[in-house]
Protein backbone atom coordinates (compact mmCIF):
# COMPACT_ATOMS: atom_id res chain seq x y z
CA UNK A 1 0.00 0.00 0.00
CA UNK A 2 1.50 3.56 -1.24
CA UNK A 3 1.82 6.37 1.72
CA UNK A 4 -0.81 8.08 0.19
CA UNK A 5 -3.15 5.06 0.46
CA UNK A 6 -1.98 4.21 3.97
CA UNK A 7 -3.11 7.99 5.01
CA UNK A 8 -6.34 7.90 3.50
CA UNK A 9 -6.94 4.20 5.33
CA UNK A 10 -6.14 6.31 8.34
CA UNK A 11 -7.69 9.32 7.40
CA UNK A 12 -10.26 9.35 10.80
CA UNK A 13 -7.26 10.01 13.29
CA UNK A 14 -5.31 13.17 14.73
CA UNK A 15 -3.94 14.38 11.50
CA UNK A 16 -7.04 15.07 9.64
CA UNK A 17 -8.25 16.44 12.78
CA UNK A 18 -5.56 18.98 12.75
CA UNK A 19 -5.84 19.87 9.04
CA UNK A 20 -9.58 20.39 9.38
CA UNK A 21 -8.59 22.61 12.41
CA UNK A 22 -6.31 24.66 10.60
CA UNK A 23 -7.50 25.20 6.98
CA UNK A 24 -11.42 25.67 8.26
CA UNK A 25 -10.57 27.55 11.20
CA UNK A 26 -12.84 30.43 9.90
CA UNK A 27 -15.59 27.98 10.42
CA UNK A 28 -16.93 28.52 14.36
CA UNK A 29 -19.27 25.89 14.85
CA UNK A 30 -18.47 22.25 15.69
CA UNK A 31 -20.85 20.78 13.70
CA UNK A 32 -19.80 22.12 10.47
CA UNK A 33 -15.81 21.01 11.67
CA UNK A 34 -17.44 17.98 12.16
CA UNK A 35 -19.15 17.74 8.75
CA UNK A 36 -16.36 19.45 6.70
CA UNK A 37 -14.00 16.29 8.36
CA UNK A 38 -16.54 14.07 6.89
CA UNK A 39 -16.45 15.38 3.48
CA UNK A 40 -12.75 15.36 3.37
CA UNK A 41 -12.42 11.70 4.28
CA UNK A 42 -15.52 11.02 1.60
CA UNK A 43 -13.29 12.64 -1.35
CA UNK A 44 -10.36 10.64 -0.34
CA UNK A 45 -12.20 7.22 0.60
CA UNK A 46 -15.33 7.11 -1.13
CA UNK A 47 -15.68 5.15 -4.46
CA UNK A 48 -17.72 6.30 -7.84
CA UNK A 49 -19.20 9.88 -8.02
CA UNK A 50 -18.32 12.21 -4.94
CA UNK A 51 -22.04 13.55 -4.59
CA UNK A 52 -23.51 13.82 -1.07
CA UNK A 53 -26.09 11.04 -2.15
CA UNK A 54 -23.07 8.63 -3.28
CA UNK A 55 -20.75 9.73 -0.52
CA UNK A 56 -23.67 9.23 2.08
CA UNK A 57 -23.31 5.15 1.21
CA UNK A 58 -19.96 4.71 2.60
CA UNK A 59 -19.97 2.67 5.87
CA UNK A 60 -17.24 5.32 7.32
CA UNK A 61 -19.90 7.59 7.38
CA UNK A 62 -22.60 7.86 10.04
CA UNK A 63 -26.27 6.59 8.69
CA UNK A 64 -27.82 10.20 8.89
CA UNK A 65 -24.39 11.61 6.44
CA UNK A 66 -26.71 12.58 3.81
CA UNK A 67 -28.48 15.15 5.06
CA UNK A 68 -25.40 16.59 6.81
CA UNK A 69 -23.19 16.73 3.81
CA UNK A 70 -26.29 18.12 1.59
CA UNK A 71 -26.67 21.06 4.48
CA UNK A 72 -22.40 21.27 4.74
CA UNK A 73 -22.52 22.03 0.83
CA UNK A 74 -25.36 23.30 -0.39
CA UNK A 75 -27.35 25.47 2.14
CA UNK A 76 -24.61 26.31 4.92
CA UNK A 77 -23.28 29.89 4.31
CA UNK A 78 -20.01 29.50 5.55
CA UNK A 79 -17.90 31.51 3.75
CA UNK A 80 -15.01 29.48 1.38
CA UNK A 81 -12.56 32.39 0.65
CA UNK A 82 -10.76 32.52 4.43
CA UNK A 83 -10.43 28.22 4.04
CA UNK A 84 -8.99 29.15 0.76
CA UNK A 85 -6.43 32.06 1.81
CA UNK A 86 -5.68 29.18 4.67
CA UNK A 87 -5.08 26.75 2.29
CA UNK A 88 -2.77 28.87 0.37
CA UNK A 89 -0.98 29.82 3.17
CA UNK A 90 0.03 26.16 4.43
CA UNK A 91 0.97 25.35 0.81
CA UNK A 92 3.13 28.29 0.72
CA UNK A 93 4.83 27.49 4.09
CA UNK A 94 5.17 23.43 3.20
CA UNK A 95 5.82 22.93 -0.87
CA UNK A 96 8.59 25.29 -1.69
CA UNK A 97 6.87 26.74 -4.26
CA UNK A 98 8.37 28.90 -6.88
CA UNK A 99 5.32 29.98 -9.12
CA UNK A 100 1.88 30.90 -9.11
CA UNK A 101 0.01 29.26 -12.50
CA UNK A 102 -4.06 28.85 -13.86
CA UNK A 103 -5.65 26.19 -15.25
CA UNK A 104 -9.17 25.48 -16.83
CA UNK A 105 -11.07 23.19 -15.87
CA UNK A 106 -14.56 22.51 -18.37
CA UNK A 107 -17.28 20.43 -16.47
CA UNK A 108 -19.70 18.63 -18.70
CA UNK A 109 -23.16 19.06 -17.79
CA UNK A 110 -26.56 17.67 -18.99
CA UNK A 111 -29.45 20.55 -19.02
CA UNK A 112 -29.52 24.03 -18.10
CA UNK A 113 -30.02 24.20 -14.51
CA UNK A 114 -26.79 24.00 -13.24
CA UNK A 115 -24.97 27.09 -12.00
CA UNK A 116 -23.48 28.38 -14.54
CA UNK A 117 -23.85 26.40 -17.14
CA UNK A 118 -24.06 27.47 -20.95
CA UNK A 119 -23.02 26.15 -24.64
CA UNK A 120 -19.39 27.16 -25.58
CA UNK A 121 -17.06 26.28 -28.74
CA UNK A 122 -14.44 24.16 -27.38
CA UNK A 123 -11.24 25.76 -28.81
CA UNK A 124 -9.35 22.54 -29.04
CA UNK A 125 -11.89 20.64 -31.24
CA UNK A 126 -14.23 23.16 -32.71
CA UNK A 127 -17.28 21.68 -31.40
CA UNK A 128 -19.88 23.06 -29.21
CA UNK A 129 -20.24 21.41 -25.49
CA UNK A 130 -22.66 22.40 -22.68
CA UNK A 131 -20.72 22.80 -19.75
CA UNK A 132 -19.30 24.61 -16.81
CA UNK A 133 -16.52 26.83 -17.10
CA UNK A 134 -13.97 27.09 -14.09
CA UNK A 135 -10.63 28.67 -13.70
CA UNK A 136 -8.14 27.15 -10.92
CA UNK A 137 -5.12 29.35 -9.33
CA UNK A 138 -2.52 26.94 -8.26
CA UNK A 139 0.38 27.16 -6.03
CA UNK A 140 3.42 25.38 -8.22
CA UNK A 141 6.22 24.49 -5.94
CA UNK A 142 8.74 21.10 -5.10
CA UNK A 143 6.13 18.76 -4.51
CA UNK A 144 3.91 19.59 -7.32
CA UNK A 145 1.17 22.39 -7.86
CA UNK A 146 -1.94 22.90 -5.47
CA UNK A 147 -5.32 24.23 -6.12
CA UNK A 148 -5.85 27.10 -3.59
CA UNK A 149 -8.72 29.48 -5.56
CA UNK A 150 -11.27 28.55 -8.31
CA UNK A 151 -13.55 30.95 -10.30
CA UNK A 152 -16.80 29.54 -11.95
CA UNK A 153 -16.87 32.19 -15.40
CA UNK A 154 -20.53 33.17 -15.93
CA UNK A 155 -22.02 33.76 -18.97
CA UNK A 156 -24.94 34.53 -20.85
CA UNK A 157 -28.46 34.42 -19.01
CA UNK A 158 -26.39 33.95 -15.76
CA UNK A 159 -25.35 37.41 -16.37
CA UNK A 160 -28.69 38.74 -17.26
CA UNK A 161 -31.87 36.90 -15.97
CA UNK A 162 -32.36 38.15 -12.40
CA UNK A 163 -34.47 35.54 -11.43
CA UNK A 164 -31.72 32.69 -12.53
CA UNK A 165 -29.13 34.59 -10.67
CA UNK A 166 -31.65 34.95 -7.52
CA UNK A 167 -32.41 30.72 -7.70
CA UNK A 168 -28.81 30.25 -7.85
CA UNK A 169 -27.72 32.05 -5.05
CA UNK A 170 -25.25 34.42 -7.44
CA UNK A 171 -23.86 37.76 -5.75
CA UNK A 172 -24.27 40.76 -7.19
CA UNK A 173 -20.86 41.25 -7.98
CA UNK A 174 -20.34 38.47 -9.79
CA UNK A 175 -20.92 39.42 -13.55
CA UNK A 176 -19.84 38.04 -16.84
CA UNK A 177 -16.02 39.28 -17.97
CA UNK A 178 -13.09 38.38 -19.69
CA UNK A 179 -10.86 35.32 -18.65
CA UNK A 180 -7.92 37.52 -18.06
CA UNK A 181 -9.86 39.54 -15.37
CA UNK A 182 -9.95 36.50 -12.95
CA UNK A 183 -6.69 36.23 -13.57
CA UNK A 184 -5.73 39.84 -12.43
CA UNK A 185 -8.35 39.19 -9.47
CA UNK A 186 -6.01 36.33 -8.36
CA UNK A 187 -2.93 38.53 -8.85
CA UNK A 188 -4.66 41.44 -7.02
CA UNK A 189 -4.93 38.74 -4.49
CA UNK A 190 -1.49 37.02 -4.10
CA UNK A 191 0.35 39.50 -3.50
CA UNK A 192 -1.00 40.07 -0.49
CA UNK A 193 -0.28 36.69 0.79
CA UNK A 194 3.25 36.48 2.60
CA UNK A 195 6.17 34.86 1.27
CA UNK A 196 4.77 34.29 -2.05
CA UNK A 197 3.53 37.83 -3.15
CA UNK A 198 6.45 38.49 -5.41
CA UNK A 199 6.30 34.66 -7.07
CA UNK A 200 6.22 34.87 -10.95
CA UNK A 201 3.26 33.62 -12.60
CA UNK A 202 3.55 31.24 -15.34
CA UNK A 203 0.41 31.56 -17.70
CA UNK A 204 -0.70 29.93 -21.27
CA UNK A 205 -2.29 32.87 -22.92
CA UNK A 206 -2.47 31.21 -26.54
CA UNK A 207 -5.90 30.86 -26.09
CA UNK A 208 -6.90 34.31 -23.91
CA UNK A 209 -8.76 37.20 -25.90
CA UNK A 210 -7.05 39.34 -23.67
CA UNK A 211 -3.34 38.45 -23.22
CA UNK A 212 -2.05 41.95 -23.73
CA UNK A 213 -4.66 43.16 -20.71
CA UNK A 214 -3.16 39.82 -18.48
CA UNK A 215 0.07 41.06 -19.55
CA UNK A 216 -0.19 44.95 -18.79
CA UNK A 217 -2.04 44.22 -15.53
CA UNK A 218 0.50 41.94 -14.03
CA UNK A 219 2.87 44.68 -15.34
CA UNK A 220 1.47 47.29 -13.40
CA UNK A 221 1.30 44.98 -10.35
CA UNK A 222 4.98 44.75 -10.93
CA UNK A 223 4.76 40.95 -11.00
CA UNK A 224 7.34 38.86 -13.23
CA UNK A 225 5.76 36.30 -16.09
CA UNK A 226 6.39 33.66 -18.15
CA UNK A 227 3.76 33.96 -20.58
CA UNK A 228 3.47 31.19 -23.74
CA UNK A 229 1.74 33.90 -26.19
CA UNK A 230 0.53 33.41 -29.40
CA UNK A 231 2.79 34.00 -32.89
CA UNK A 232 0.21 37.17 -33.70
CA UNK A 233 1.02 38.71 -30.32
CA UNK A 234 2.64 42.65 -30.97
CA UNK A 235 5.32 43.86 -29.12
CA UNK A 236 7.23 47.47 -29.45
CA UNK A 237 11.04 47.08 -30.78
CA UNK A 238 13.79 49.65 -30.46
CA UNK A 239 14.38 52.57 -27.99
CA UNK A 240 14.07 55.81 -29.33
CA UNK A 241 11.71 54.89 -32.59
CA UNK A 242 10.11 51.84 -32.03
CA UNK A 243 8.39 49.92 -34.48
CA UNK A 244 5.53 47.42 -33.66
CA UNK A 245 5.84 44.34 -34.75
CA UNK A 246 4.48 40.43 -34.05
CA UNK A 247 6.25 37.95 -31.90
CA UNK A 248 6.34 35.52 -34.55
CA UNK A 249 7.06 37.77 -37.70
CA UNK A 250 10.34 39.18 -35.55
CA UNK A 251 11.86 35.32 -34.54
CA UNK A 252 11.13 34.84 -38.27
CA UNK A 253 14.14 37.38 -38.79
CA UNK A 254 17.20 35.14 -38.86
CA UNK A 255 20.12 37.53 -37.54
CA UNK A 256 17.32 38.85 -35.08
CA UNK A 257 17.58 35.57 -33.21
CA UNK A 258 20.09 33.82 -31.30
CA UNK A 259 20.38 29.84 -30.36
CA UNK A 260 20.36 28.13 -27.24
CA UNK A 261 20.82 24.45 -26.69
CA UNK A 262 19.41 22.47 -23.37
CA UNK A 263 19.58 19.61 -22.44
CA UNK A 264 16.14 17.71 -21.97
CA UNK A 265 15.39 14.58 -20.57
CA UNK A 266 12.71 12.72 -22.45
CA UNK A 267 10.03 10.29 -20.56
CA UNK A 268 12.25 7.19 -21.59
CA UNK A 269 14.77 8.16 -19.54
CA UNK A 270 17.63 9.50 -22.53
CA UNK A 271 18.88 12.86 -22.53
CA UNK A 272 18.90 14.97 -25.66
CA UNK A 273 19.61 18.65 -26.96
CA UNK A 274 16.65 21.08 -27.53
CA UNK A 275 17.20 24.15 -29.60
CA UNK A 276 15.80 27.30 -28.45
CA UNK A 277 16.27 30.70 -29.88
CA UNK A 278 16.73 33.85 -27.82
CA UNK A 279 15.53 37.29 -29.43
CA UNK A 280 18.76 39.38 -29.34
CA UNK A 281 17.39 42.32 -27.73
CA UNK A 282 14.23 43.15 -25.14
CA UNK A 283 10.60 44.16 -26.77
CA UNK A 284 7.94 46.64 -24.62
CA UNK A 285 4.16 46.15 -24.91
CA UNK A 286 2.77 49.14 -26.94
CA UNK A 287 -0.47 49.01 -24.22
CA UNK A 288 2.30 50.19 -21.60
CA UNK A 289 3.81 52.89 -23.65
CA UNK A 290 4.06 56.15 -22.02
CA UNK A 291 2.29 54.63 -18.68
CA UNK A 292 3.20 53.26 -15.44
CA UNK A 293 5.17 50.22 -16.02
CA UNK A 294 5.66 51.06 -19.76
CA UNK A 295 9.76 51.09 -19.19
CA UNK A 296 9.53 47.22 -18.39
CA UNK A 297 11.27 44.93 -21.14
CA UNK A 298 10.59 41.26 -21.92
CA UNK A 299 12.36 39.16 -23.92
CA UNK A 300 11.23 36.08 -26.64
CA UNK A 301 11.92 32.88 -26.32
CA UNK A 302 11.30 30.38 -29.24
CA UNK A 303 10.98 27.02 -29.15
CA UNK A 304 11.24 25.94 -33.16
CA UNK A 305 8.78 23.87 -34.95
CA UNK A 306 9.31 20.13 -34.79
CA UNK A 307 9.61 18.16 -37.44
CA UNK A 308 7.56 20.26 -39.77
CA UNK A 309 4.61 18.05 -36.80
CA UNK A 310 4.07 21.07 -33.87
CA UNK A 311 3.96 24.37 -34.60
CA UNK A 312 6.77 26.32 -33.26
CA UNK A 313 5.94 28.01 -29.38
CA UNK A 314 6.84 31.32 -28.34
CA UNK A 315 7.13 32.75 -24.94
CA UNK A 316 7.46 36.69 -23.34
CA UNK A 317 9.10 36.85 -20.24
CA UNK A 318 9.95 39.82 -18.23
CA UNK A 319 12.55 37.52 -16.42
CA UNK A 320 15.33 39.06 -18.89
CA UNK A 321 18.41 38.88 -16.41
CA UNK A 322 18.40 34.92 -15.80
CA UNK A 323 19.54 32.11 -17.63
CA UNK A 324 17.28 30.94 -20.25
CA UNK A 325 17.52 27.34 -18.79
CA UNK A 326 16.17 29.41 -15.46
CA UNK A 327 13.28 30.64 -16.88
CA UNK A 328 11.97 27.91 -18.82
CA UNK A 329 12.43 25.46 -16.34
CA UNK A 330 9.00 27.65 -14.57
CA UNK A 331 6.87 25.71 -17.39
CA UNK A 332 7.12 22.84 -15.12
CA UNK A 333 4.82 24.41 -12.83
CA UNK A 334 2.08 24.50 -15.79
CA UNK A 335 2.47 20.88 -16.25
CA UNK A 336 1.93 19.92 -12.51
CA UNK A 337 -1.19 22.33 -12.60
CA UNK A 338 -2.48 19.98 -15.86
CA UNK A 339 -1.53 17.01 -14.16
CA UNK A 340 -3.14 18.45 -10.83
CA UNK A 341 -6.55 18.89 -12.42
CA UNK A 342 -6.49 15.31 -13.71
CA UNK A 343 -6.15 14.20 -10.42
CA UNK A 344 -9.48 16.67 -9.45
CA UNK A 345 -11.21 14.96 -12.12
CA UNK A 346 -10.53 11.56 -11.79
CA UNK A 347 -10.25 11.08 -8.19
CA UNK A 348 -11.76 13.76 -6.08
CA UNK A 349 -14.80 14.83 -7.76
CA UNK A 350 -14.60 17.77 -9.38
CA UNK A 351 -16.92 17.32 -12.01
CA UNK A 352 -19.52 15.52 -9.71
CA UNK A 353 -21.46 18.73 -8.26
CA UNK A 354 -25.00 18.70 -9.00
CA UNK A 355 -26.29 21.14 -6.88
CA UNK A 356 -27.39 24.12 -8.25
CA UNK A 357 -26.21 27.27 -6.27
CA UNK A 358 -23.06 29.18 -6.22
CA UNK A 359 -21.98 28.73 -2.82
CA UNK A 360 -22.63 25.10 -3.18
CA UNK A 361 -20.63 24.55 -6.15
CA UNK A 362 -17.53 26.87 -4.42
CA UNK A 363 -18.13 24.62 -1.41
CA UNK A 364 -17.33 21.84 -3.36
CA UNK A 365 -14.50 22.61 -4.88
CA UNK A 366 -12.82 24.00 -1.86
CA UNK A 367 -13.13 20.75 -0.02
CA UNK A 368 -12.02 18.67 -3.31
CA UNK A 369 -8.95 21.61 -3.31
CA UNK A 370 -8.58 20.46 0.31
CA UNK A 371 -8.63 17.00 -0.01
CA UNK A 372 -5.88 17.40 -2.88
CA UNK A 373 -3.48 19.35 -0.63
CA UNK A 374 -4.23 16.53 2.10
CA UNK A 375 -3.58 13.75 0.11
CA UNK A 376 0.13 15.40 -1.37
CA UNK A 377 1.15 18.28 0.59
CA UNK A 378 4.04 16.31 2.35
CA UNK A 379 3.86 18.42 5.84
CA UNK A 380 3.88 16.12 8.71
CA UNK A 381 7.31 14.35 8.61
CA UNK A 382 5.84 11.12 10.79
CA UNK A 383 3.61 10.54 7.50
CA UNK A 384 5.46 11.11 4.85
CA UNK A 385 3.31 10.93 1.22
CA UNK A 386 3.58 9.91 -2.46
CA UNK A 387 4.31 12.98 -5.15
CA UNK A 388 1.83 13.76 -7.01
CA UNK A 389 2.07 12.64 -10.63
CA UNK A 390 3.60 15.60 -11.95
CA UNK A 391 6.37 16.08 -9.61
CA UNK A 392 7.18 12.38 -10.39
CA UNK A 393 7.35 13.28 -13.78
CA UNK A 394 8.18 16.83 -14.57
CA UNK A 395 10.86 17.53 -16.65
CA UNK A 396 14.13 19.29 -15.62
CA UNK A 397 14.61 21.62 -18.58
CA UNK A 398 10.77 22.02 -19.04
CA UNK A 399 11.27 22.91 -22.48
CA UNK A 400 8.75 20.55 -23.48
CA UNK A 401 6.47 20.42 -20.39
CA UNK A 402 3.80 22.53 -21.29
CA UNK A 403 0.73 20.95 -22.50
CA UNK A 404 -2.76 23.03 -23.63
CA UNK A 405 -5.31 23.33 -21.38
Amino acid sequence: MSSSETRMATSDGPRIQRFVEDIFRSLHRVEQHRWARAYLRALLQGSGKKTPRRMAQEDFLPAAALRGLHQFINASSWDWRPVRRGLARRVAATASPYAWTVAELVIPKNGEHSVGVHRRVDPATRRTVNCQRALGLFLAGAQGAFPVDWSLVLSGPWDGDPERRRRARIPEGEKERPVGAYVLDYAADAVTLPHVAGLPWVLDLTRCDDAAGVLVGLARERLDVLAEVDPGQVVLVGQHTPTVRTVGGLMGVRHARQPHVMMRQAPDGRTKAVTIHTYTGTVRLPQLAGADGGSRAYRILERPALDGRLPARYWLTSLTDRPVDEVLSLVRGRTAALSAVSVLQNRLGVLDFEGRSFPGWHHHMTMASAAYAYQYLDDDPEHPVDPPPAARAAEPSGAGASRRA
